[in-house]
């Protein structure tokens, strides 16, 4: 389903990827529907708005889940009255975001993009609320006949949490597992809290990742991947700061 900004791409009949392919940074948000509501995991740039998106494909109450507090992710959610965020990065949200204004401007229009025609982006802000629940690792959200699991997974941020859907073996992943560049250089980073995370997460059992940015269509396989290049970067002393990027074919890591 195409929409001027959005495309929706069915996972299963409750299901549903939200994503943002015309911008580089190529965003998804999920809609997860239960029985009794829904929740939608990441609100995307914030350049159009998603909520009519979500209107259109659920009747449900829905409240947002948010797996970290960077600009790309929380762009939507002031479209949503109920969202939630993990202990570690409310101060971000409802205080000051830890980068500047200016510096996201630069990152949201780095590559040419045919954003919608009433976008102004001198009028963008990053999104300031107080969230309506607060996350923690092994949390439980409950949607009426499916359950999502908590898993906080720092590193690429302090409060970054993944969401384990045990009964279909899914792992919503946010920028914790992709194919493309996993950042851990910004100074709010830790590479080696990252490769931490990306161990937990590998001892769950996955059939099916689902990435915050890129490619939808990845294998379970590739968090043994992640986990195992850095394991190498760390056996060479490789995971502090500044030591570059290092290509491992179909993921490349920031450090």
């Amino acid at each position: 389903m195409q929409y001027n900004w959005f495309t929706v791409e069915k996972i299963d009949s409750q299901t549903f990827a939200i994503s943002e392919y015309k911008h580089w940074e190529e965003t998804h948000s999920y809609l997860l529907c239960g029985t009794e509501r829904a929740v939608l995991i990441d609100t995307g740039l914030g350049v159009a708005n998603i909520k009519k998106v979500v209107d259109d494909l659920t009747d449900l109450p829905v409240s947002v889940i948010t797996t970290h507090v960077h600009w790309d992710h929380i762009g939507g959610h002031k479209y949503f009255a109920d969202f939630a965020v993990h202990e570690n990065e409310v101060s971000w949200i409802s205080e000051q975001f830890p980068i500047p204004l200016q510096a996201v401007k630069e990152n949201l229009t780095l590559k040419p993009c045919d954003f919608p025609a009433d976008f102004n982006i001198e009028d963008y802000q990053i999104f300031k609320g107080t969230p309506a629940r607060i996350l923690r690792d092994g949390d439980l959200i409950d949607l009426g006949i499916r359950t999502l699991k908590v898993i906080h997974t720092p590193g690429h941020s302090p409060g970054h949490c993944c969401f384990y859907e045990q009964d279909r073996g899914r792992l919503y992943s946010g920028d914790l597992i992709y194919k493309g560049c996993l950042d851990a250089f910004y100074p709010t980073t830790d590479p080696i809290v990252f490769m931490c995370s990306v161990e937990k997460v590998s001892s769950l059992k996955i059939k099916k990742v689902l990435p915050a940015h890129h490619q939808l269509n990845i294998s379970a396989s590739l968090v043994d991947e992640i986990a195992k290049a850095f394991q190498s970067l760390y056996h060479q002393g490789k995971p502090r700061q500044g030591n570059g990027i290092f290509d491992f074919g179909t993921f490349q890591i920031h450090i």
